[in-house]
């Protein structure tokens, strides 16, 4: 999204995230490697407290940071180490793209509906808008059906169906992200709008 500002999470963030699209590059809906080497090199050389000292759950936000440059496993291991609702969201997305739809309907079911949610349901309204073909439809958050969504976007690369999912995972990573990497305090919508 547009109106992602990776400078709101501090230097250090910013300048993981200036790697490789600042924040806005569009995630795949399928787990891969690290596009970025430099990345995974910066990511291992710091903690989540060290990246996110004033964030409420720094160990959350240091798991999307991972996701954001597809270090799977290492992602897995801090949502797995948390016993926090926004970890248990990032678990279920990392399933979501690893792909396991059953663990991650699990993941989603036990992290329970979150205050992001009616923002991302407003992004992939707007998302969608501009994807009038796509077969996707939201009024409020379905993971679920987003699961759904994805795993046939999957199935057709290069369609209106897998442009949008991309489109609508990225936001939701966003929204998510500055959720958790937000300092404690802090409103949390703020640097999205």
């Amino acid at each position: 999204m547009e109106d992602f500002d990776p400078a709101i999470y501090g230097p250090q963030v910013a300048g993981v995230l200036a790697l490789d699209g600042d924040g806005r590059r569009l995630l795949p809906l399928t787990c891969g490697v690290c596009p970025v080497e430099q990345a995974a090199r910066e990511l291992k050389k710091t903690t989540a407290r060290e990246l996110f000292p004033g964030a409420q759950d720094p160990a959350a936000a240091m798991a999307g940071l991972w996701l954001y440059f597809s270090g799977f496993e290492e992602a897995h291991e801090l949502a797995s180490s948390g016993s926090t609702q926004e970890c248990e969201l990032w678990h279920a997305i990392l399933h979501r793209q690893e792909p396991d739809s059953g663990n991650s309907a699990y993941w989603f079911r036990k992290a329970g509906a979150h205050p992001v949610f009616s923002k991302i349901a407003h992004a992939a309204t707007r998302i969608l808008a501009a994807h009038p073909d796509a077969e996707f439809r939201t009024g409020k958050w379905d993971p679920f059906a987003f699961i759904a969504f994805c795993e046939r976007a999957r199935m057709q690369p290069g369609t209106v169906q897998e442009r949008a999912a991309c489109r609508i995972q990225l936001a939701e990573w966003q929204i998510l992200f500055n959720y958790c990497a937000r300092a404690r305090g802090t409103p949390r919508g703020e640097g999205l709008r």
